[in-house]
């Protein structure tokens, strides 16, 4: 097991939670005031950070599973 992978791995899980739980709430803040001349710039950031959950999401799995089992080793056929 390679911790140092590991905590990499759990920083990108804490960044996906974060980004799971603050997207969206702009995203729903951005619809309830339709009418405000800031709703385009909210409604695009709370999009940006649902993607950007659903990057660091897989990222995170990802590295997770790298350092808990160990890196894929490549084949040469």
């Amino acid at each position: 097991m390679n911790k140092a992978l590991l905590q990499k791995g759990l920083q990108r899980m804490s960044v996906f939670i974060l980004c799971c739980f603050i997207g969206p709430f702009v995203v729903h803040q951005a619809f309830q005031n339709e009418g405000h001349p800031l709703y385009y710039p909210v409604l695009i950031l709370g999009l940006v950070l649902l993607a950007l959950a659903f990057f660091y999401g897989f990222l995170g799995i990802k590295t997770l599973v790298a350092a808990l089992l160990g890196e894929r080793k490549k084949r040469n056929f």
